[in-house]
């Protein structure tokens, strides 16, 4: 008995977590969220650490002294505005499944969740002035005119823009890049959209956001007395999108349904989780985080 409180105990001290969370969230949309395990000591490997909050849980079977593994679990948010990762805990049956061990973790995860995208006709905010003004070549680059240059390939590049002959030459893929065509600017006045539901109106416009600066279309923002010049960079299109979440958020909007909901999880290195660890019998409590 006493070999297994040493053993399990060891298990669960000397380890450090991170999450990484993607730059971009959107409420009710699914996103992987990565989970790193580091083991800090230098002799015994952690054995079967299961990571659980109030809403997701995710098992590290295996890792090595001194090495991590990165795990990831599918969750997703289901409004809009700041979000917390919390009431985090460790624990393991480790070594004999006599007892399971845990340790609370008292650090929280903070992100801002962007709106829904709702797919609307807002093209007229576009089209009037590209009908007035017209089109003009622009040496950003973008998917839609002159080849410009050729570049490595990026993941995510549309496929159709693979240079063949270029990659069939390297021997690695290569991507045209294109001039765009730049079009006049484009303000949406928060308040003039003609969509009586305010939650309704912040998807429609968060979704003309992604897609006008996605068309390299200049898109700026008047909304609660604040003006946003057109610009299509990522900065700019983060900016938008930020505002739109809090908009009107206020101390009680933020008490109700900001946990997140869990799905499943899969590893990042060749590690493979077989059956699932048995049943607690007995909880041994430890406070002690490392």
């Amino acid at each position: 008995m006493s070999i297994s409180g040493i053993f399990g105990k060891s298990n669960l001290s000397k380890l450090s977590f991170t999450v990484d969370l993607p730059p971009e969230i959107y409420a009710e949309t699914p996103f992987p969220l990565k989970i790193t395990l580091t083991n800090n000591r230098k002799f015994l490997p952690a054995f079967l650490i299961r990571l659980t909050t109030d809403s997701f849980e995710i098992l590290f079977p295996f890792t090595s002294i001194r090495s991590s593994l990165s795990l990831y679990t599918g969750i997703s948010f289901k409004k809009r505005g700041p979000h917390t990762i919390d009431n985090i805990r460790i624990n393991s049956v480790f070594p004999f499944n006599f007892f399971t061990r845990f340790k609370d973790i008292h650090h929280t995860f903070n992100c801002i969740v962007f709106p829904v995208l709702k797919p609307c006709d807002l093209s007229s905010l576009y089209e009037d002035e590209k009908k007035r003004k017209g089109e003009k070549i622009s040496d950003r680059l973008g998917y839609e005119s002159d080849v410009v240059s050729i570049r490595e390939y990026v993941r995510g590049d549309p496929l159709k823009y693979i240079h063949w002959k270029a990659t069939a030459k390297t021997g690695k893929l290569k991507t045209k890049e294109l001039s765009a065509l730049a079009h006049r600017p484009v303000i949406i006045d928060f308040e003039k959209v003609p969509i009586e539901n305010i939650e309704e109106r912040i998807s429609s416009i968060a979704y003309a956001v992604v897609q006008f600066c996605k068309k390299n279309i200049p898109i700026g923002l008047k909304i609660n007395n604040n003006l946003y010049l057109p610009d299509v960079s990522p900065a700019h299109k983060i900016t938008l999108l930020k505002e739109l979440a809090l908009y009107q958020m206020d101390s009680q909007s933020l008490l109700h349904d900001q946990k997140p909901t869990g799905f499943h999880f899969f590893a990042t290195e060749d590690v493979k989780t077989t059956g699932s660890v048995n049943p607690k019998k007995t909880s041994v409590r430890d406070n002690t985080y490392q």
